[in-house]
């Protein structure tokens, strides 16, 4: 648990760029709604900016990890940090894996390798061999690359190490989600649930996207995303599998944040207050959650464990309801004002009580949950 609360701490640097990306997404997309930023220069700017962030989150993380686990944190863990990532997401790249396994390996599996998870375990290496190597002296002619330089050397053998264990090991479990995923299909709104609560709960492995495969897009012959934009599905169902998102990332993240807020110690609260409102604000512009969930996902699992269910209820709810609206970029309030028009929407008018019932419920119960177990959330961190 102390190694998790540490990861958490180390995790508030990188999360603290994250949501000026998301905002920039939302300038963006507000300037451009239809375009999605392709049909003005200006929209175009913002989105590129708040997606040359957001794309490559990972190697933030493997950054800020391995800078804030580090004993003696210096530029030498945040170096090897970045090394691990380098040698990780090159070797794991769909080129690469098709090169090495000969195809005996569907490469398919390794085009989301550069994921949040992929980010903290190079971190974690480059942590991990900082606190290790940086005092080793090495004789003869190798005496330069001793102490601090050794750390990068470490930390790519240890790259390479870990990297051939998931070239064997991500396709099982790339694979496992999939299964896991068409196994719901036939169960109506308690999929939708189960579906929901597992794809937050896999959000820091990345492994989300074998999930979204099998509703969203074509993998299954559902293609709920696609379906409800191209007015092809089936009124009344398709949708199913997006609406039960807008209820948390709208209403019920934002009451979160305010929960967090309010626990906060007072004398943190000012710093807690501007991470949170940003976070809570990317998430209701655009509908991304990553800064407001990594900020506590580590610092209490537990309670990211609440967040995630909370979602299952919340996407059992909606699809059992007669509504439904869907998102092309992700459930924020500009996709949900983008729906209300199309044709496959229902009863959009909906999300306003539902998503109002969920920000209070996510207020009430991630105020009791962090007040009862005393848990550290942003503005409640002990110093290491």
């Amino acid at each position: 648990m102390k190694c998790l609360y540490r990861l958490g701490k180390a995790l508030m640097l990188p999360v603290s760029c994250l949501p000026i990306a998301g905002i920039l997404l939302g300038l963006g997309f507000w300037l451009d709604p239809i375009g999605y930023g392709n049909h003005l220069l200006l929209a175009q700017i913002f989105v590129l900016a708040g997606s040359s962030l957001l794309d490559h989150m990972s190697i933030l993380f493997a950054v800020g990890v391995a800078f804030g686990m580090a004993d003696e944190q210096d530029g030498s863990a945040a170096l090897a940090g970045v090394v691990a990532w380098l040698i990780m997401q090159y070797l794991l790249s769909m080129d690469m894996v098709h090169m090495i396994a000969e195809g005996r390996i569907d490469a398919s599996y390794f085009q989301h390798i550069e994921n949040q998870f992929m980010g903290i375990l190079s971190g974690m290496i480059g942590a991990y061999c900082s606190n290790l190597y940086r005092f080793i002296r090495l004789r003869g002619p190798f005496a330069a690359f001793g102490g601090r330089r050794f750390v990068a050397i470490a930390a790519s053998g240890y790259a390479v190490v870990v990297s051939l264990l998931l070239l064997f090991i991500w396709p099982h479990l790339y694979r496992g989600c999939i299964y896991f995923g068409t196994s719901l299909l036939d169960t109506g709104a308690v999929g939708a649930g189960v579906y929901a609560f597992m794809n937050r709960l896999l959000i820091p492995t990345g492994l989300h996207h074998a999930l979204n495969s099998v509703f969203w897009f074509d993998m299954a012959g559902i293609s709920d995303l696609n379906a409800f934009w191209s007015s092809t599905g089936v009124y009344g169902q398709t949708g199913q599998y997006m609406t039960g998102f807008f209820p948390v990332m709208i209403f019920g993240l934002p009451g979160a944040a305010l929960a967090m807020y309010h626990t906060a110690y007072k004398k943190n609260r000012k710093m807690a207050g501007g991470l949170l409102l940003s976070a809570a604000i990317c998430s209701v512009l655009t509908g991304v959650t990553e800064p407001m969930e990594f900020a506590f996902m580590f610092l209490a699992p537990g309670l990211f464990f609440v967040h995630a269910f909370l979602t299952g209820i919340s996407g059992f709810v909606c699809a059992l309801l007669p509504f439904r609206i869907g998102f092309n970029f992700s459930a924020g309030l500009l996709d949900y004002v983008l729906s209300l028009n199309a044709p496959m929407a229902l009863n959009a008018w909906l999300l306003l009580p539902i998503g109002l019932a969920f920000g209070i419920l996510y207020y009430v119960v991630f105020r009791f949950c962090i007040l009862r177990f005393h848990l550290k959330t942003p503005g409640r961190e002990d110093e290491l």
